[in-house]
């Protein structure tokens, strides 16, 4: 009987066999991610309509004015000129101290005055009718009239009153006439004391009949200019109501408080600034009891700067006194903020270049202030240009 022999692969050439084909496949895997790769690097995918984001933000250039990551700032020439850079060389010296405080405008007692009614009534117009605001009055020009209000039971009751009175008047009269008829057998001293009841009665009916028609006058008591107007014409006001008030814009007064009693006695001069204007004060006083736990400070100002300031409008008073503080005295407009709330100034480090430095201050005068930290001798600082300065990012 014959034999058949079957032959099967060994185990190492099926082995050698299913790894080259597991090569074979990984290139072809790597191929294909290859080609994916290169075509969509070579055909960039574009957003459709409504989806693109705008063109990219342009390079600053580098003579650009920037801030350096040190916090310094980098300002060209050209642009110093553009923004009016101006600065200042700086250098310590012998400052007076300076105390601010919170004021307000007040009117001049002198110079100023308020119209009231003594009774109550029903406005009317003067002559010119009722004032406008900022119309100028002269002293003893009448304002308006106030008739006199009253109930109709009062009324009726005066009525009456000079009804009795007239009639009174209309018997001795007669009386009168009879007695000088017989004038010869009547005593003198009867006519006479008929007489005076005659002129009693018609002095009693002419004030009771003026009460009834007569009008209040109200008058300017001072010359100047209508500050305020609370009336119009047929309102019904009250006796003692605020009508008008008058003031001098010219004489004004700044009442001031001071919380620190030490500043009593040893004010030397004293201003107020009105926008870029310095307007030098007058020290009147200081009241001897407390408002507010402070004790008020008065001022007189005159001028044309105090005439564009309103009654009760809030200023800031700058009292200089005897002692002295060594500091540098720059512009208040140079003080800024860095971005941790701290005072800083802009000084000049290079010709285009600025450093911020924290200082510390005192007030002097509303216009400038005095610096008693942060800065040396020789220091350019930046004193016009310094909020533009401040911003550049």
């Amino acid at each position: 009987m014959s034999h058949i022999v079957t032959t099967h692969p060994s185990s190492s050439s099926f082995n050698a066999t299913f790894t080259a084909q597991s090569v074979f496949r990984s290139i072809v895997k790597v191929s294909v991610a290859m080609v994916f790769t290169a075509t969509f690097v070579a055909f960039p995918v574009l957003a459709g309509p409504g989806h693109d984001h705008g063109e990219a933000a342009p390079v600053a250039g580098g003579n650009s004015p920037k801030r350096l990551p040190d916090g310094s700032v980098f300002l060209p020439k050209p642009a110093q000129r553009q923004l009016a850079v101006r600065t200042l060389p700086v250098e310590p010296s012998d400052l007076q101290q300076t105390f601010e405080l919170a004021g307000k405008v007040v009117m001049d007692p002198n110079a100023g005055g308020r119209v009231q009614p003594t009774q109550a009534g029903r406005i009317e117009g003067g002559p010119r009718g009722l004032p406008s605001l900022g119309q100028s009055v002269r002293k003893g020009e009448v304002l308006a009239y106030v008739v006199p209000s009253s109930s109709s039971i009062e009324r009726s009751n005066q009525n009456a009153q000079l009804a009795e009175l007239r009639a009174n008047k209309d018997l001795a009269e007669k009386r009168l006439a009879r007695m000088r008829e017989l004038e010869g057998t009547i005593p003198r001293k009867e006519i006479e004391a008929v007489q005076s009841e005659i002129a009693s009665l018609t002095a009693r009916a002419a004030a009771i009949g003026g009460g009834l028609s007569t009008r209040e006058t109200l008058v300017a008591p001072v010359s100047g200019v209508i500050a305020s107007s609370n009336v119009v014409t047929g309102q019904v006001v009250d006796a003692r109501e605020l009508a008008f008030e008058i003031v001098d814009p010219s004489r004004q007064r700044i009442e001031a408080l001071a919380y620190d009693a030490k500043l009593i006695g040893n004010v030397g001069a004293a201003t107020m600034a009105v926008g870029n204007e310095r307007v030098p004060l007058k020290y009147i006083g200081s009241a001897r009891s407390l408002r507010e736990q402070a004790l008020p400070m008065s001022f007189a100002a005159e001028g044309a700067a105090i005439s564009k300031l309103a009654v009760g409008q809030p200023v800031t008073v700058f009292v200089q006194t005897g002692t002295k503080l060594n500091g540098i005295r720059v512009p208040a407009s140079s003080l800024m903020k860095n971005p941790s709330n701290q005072t800083i100034v802009w000084v000049k480090t290079d010709s285009e270049r600025f450093d911020s430095r924290v200082v510390t201050f005192e007030p002097l005068d509303g216009v400038t202030v005095a610096v008693t930290s942060g800065l040396k001798k020789g220091d350019r600082v930046a004193t016009n240009g310094a909020s533009l300065i401040n911003q550049i990012r």
